[in-house]
């Protein structure tokens, strides 16, 4: 279907609030510059009449009254050399709440509209300056919690992700059309390597989404962060760790069991990747209500984690309640840390046969980048070191990714039968898996799929 294109001038402001150097009010639309006249006094020329590119000084002024609002600078863009391909404009006023607010005010009361969240970036999709990967990489940008995500983003945005989906996109309209157009050739008439060779480019097709899904778990942790709980026994160092991983005394630490009775969260970012550090009361047979409520909590925070780093003491064998609770696990879930090293060690890594394990001192010479590169290799699932790689994809691409190649997976079975009468279920699927990869960026799609996506931007971008 195709999209209805932006018909009104719209305008909001593009800063963040509160108190600041400038504040910036954005216009754009076909009314942009015919409004600017009417609100910013300036030398000659208008601001309608000055060359795009350029930007000039003046006086943001009540279109009504002539009252000055403000000092200002206009920068003026012309279509389609502008971030929405629209007539534009920027103001640059006075920061703080107040001037731009009034200028906000008063370009509504002469036609301008108030832009919805993501507006402007959903007009330079509509007016093909971006693609809808591009669009999600401005909001994964101005959300970025790590230098590795701002990096990733600013890939996408460059359309790195874009440039791999839609060359996938045309291997695969390549072969959708050659699987359609067996199904004019008359029944005797077909070479029979043909189906051979379209099952051939389809399964090509097939690693290269399969090659971007293995980036998905990567971009889930850089754009929701993942969760880490520390875990383990009373005074085997939990806090300890936390607090080494936080750089900071963000727990109490003590010889003494039992100090931490609630989970203490940390957010912090290893090696590039934002993480929730978790630390939680000592897992034991509690003697008081209130300890017994944190090891609930404990049990909680377990469940919900990406990641369990277990602590133990080493210098002592492992306890029945320890033994039991790594059986209870997943190993690819879990990190064990085999603490207290410098007091002795009885537990070692050829203890915890299929269990990832590291044994450390946290007291002397604690390792934290190691445990750190251990932890995001947990996470991430691959081995740490592919700091290179320009693409991560998103939890909307992996689904319609996922989609595709099962459709592919049915058009494949199809094209192997040999059978004729299977090559429209194999065009069918190819048709299908088409649409799929499309939707990744942004072609054919429903208004309704636009609108969900850019109501996650803020107002003003």
């Amino acid at each position: 279907m195709s999209l209805p294109h932006p018909t009104e001038t719209i305008a909001a402001i593009a800063t963040a609030p509160g108190t600041g150097a400038i504040a910036i009010v954005r216009l754009s639309g076909p009314d942009a510059l015919a409004l600017a006249d009417r609100i910013f006094i300036c030398p000659a020329p208008r601001p309608s009449q000055r060359p795009p590119g350029t930007f000039v000084h003046g006086q943001a002024v009540a279109p009504s009254s002539g009252e000055v609002l403000d000092d200002a600078l206009l920068l003026v863009f012309h279509a389609p050399h502008s971030y929405t391909g629209e007539n534009s404009i920027e103001i640059q006023c006075h920061g703080g709440s107040q001037a731009a607010q009034r200028i906000l005010a008063a370009l509504f009361s002469i036609g301008a509209r108030q832009a919805e969240p993501g507006e402007f970036t959903k007009r330079a999709f509509l007016n093909g300056k971006i693609d809808l990967t591009q669009a999600e990489a401005v909001a994964d940008l101005i959300h970025a919690r790590s230098e590795r995500a701002a990096r990733l983003a600013s890939a996408q945005l460059a359309d790195a992700l874009g440039i791999r989906i839609r060359g996938i996109y045309d291997d695969l309209l390549g072969v959708t059309a050659d699987i359609e157009a067996m199904l004019d050739f008359p029944d005797d008439e077909l070479p029979q390597h043909v189906p051979t060779e379209l099952s051939g480019r389809l399964e090509a097709v097939s690693r290269h989404i399969q090659a971007l899904l293995d980036t998905w778990q990567e971009g889930h942790v850089l754009r929701e962060g993942a969760r880490i709980v520390i875990a383990g026994a009373p005074n085997v160092g939990k806090s300890t760790l936390l607090n080494l991983l936080a750089g900071r005394d963000r727990a109490i630490t003590s010889p003494h069991p039992g100090t931490t009775r609630d989970t203490i969260e940390e957010a912090v970012v290893l090696l590039g990747y934002p993480m929730q550090l978790i630390d939680t009361a000592g897992l034991r047979d509690a003697p008081g209500e209130i300890e017994q409520e944190g090891i609930r909590r404990t049990h909680r925070a377990l469940s919900q984690a990406d990641l369990c780093v277990f602590l133990v003491d080493a210098s002592n064998n492992l306890s029945a309640a320890e033994k039991a609770f790594l059986a209870a696990h997943k190993p690819e879930k879990l990190l064990v840390l085999l603490n207290k090293i410098d007091l002795g060690q009885k537990i070692r890594t050829e203890n915890l046969p299929g269990l990832d394990s590291m044994p450390i001192s946290l007291k002397i010479d604690p390792p934290i980048a190691k445990i750190s590169g251990k932890i995001v290799q947990k996470i991430l699932r691959t081995p740490h070191g592919s700091d290179h790689a320009e693409l991560a994809i998103s939890a909307r691409h992996r689904n319609l990714l996922l989609s595709a190649l099962e459709d592919i997976k049915f058009a494949l079975h199809h094209l192997k039968t040999g059978s004729e009468a299977d090559f429209f279920p194999a065009a069918n699927h190819a048709r299908a898996a088409l649409d799929q990869i499309g939707y990744v960026f942004g072609k054919n799609c429903q208004e309704e799929l636009l609108d969900a996506i850019f109501s996650r931007f803020c107002v003003g971008k």
